[in-house]
């Protein structure tokens, strides 16, 4: 299989990935990590390990999320990058939705995406989410926003 035929692979399983948390779809949103994966996560704790993890973590997230309206989801700035058996992508997310508590969540985090080709199939070994933090408060910086033209 050429590096670019790997490449499109991955690109189409994160485009499945994305409509399916837009649709909250857990098993959907979860069906590339593999059982073993090593979740670095935008909370705590430090790390999640396995797929259980991340369902439960994703069942955690769309529980604070209001259920009959939609959530707009979408990875800007994707960049895949693969070879026969070992891939990596990364982009910024971005959330728009409405929480139960009748607040709005609409933030940009980084991802980066640690993939392995496991009997023929792409999954994700290590998922690695972050954003920036003030050194001045010690807070997290939620409200940055990629420019149109580039990332900052």
């Amino acid at each position: 299989m050429s590096n670019f035929q790997s490449q499109a692979d991955v690109e189409a399983l994160i485009y499945q990935q994305t409509k399916a948390i837009r649709n909250k779809d857990i098993a959907g949103a979860t069906a590339n990590y593999k059982a073993d994966v090593i979740l670095f996560d935008v909370v705590g704790p430090l790390q999640h390990q396995g797929a259980v993890s991340v369902k439960q973590r994703l069942k955690e997230w769309f529980s604070t999320l209001k259920a009959d309206e939609p959530i707009s989801f979408e990875t800007v700035n994707l960049t895949v990058s693969a070879d026969n058996d070992i891939a990596f992508s990364y982009g910024i997310n971005h959330i728009n939705a409405l929480l139960k508590n009748d607040g709005k969540l609409n933030m940009y985090w980084r991802e980066t995406l640690c993939w392995q080709k496991v009997e023929e199939r792409w999954q994700i070994v290590l998922a690695h989410s972050s954003v920036p933090f003030d050194a001045n408060t010690g807070m997290a910086s939620t409200g940055l926003k990629p420019f149109s033209s580039g990332v900052s």
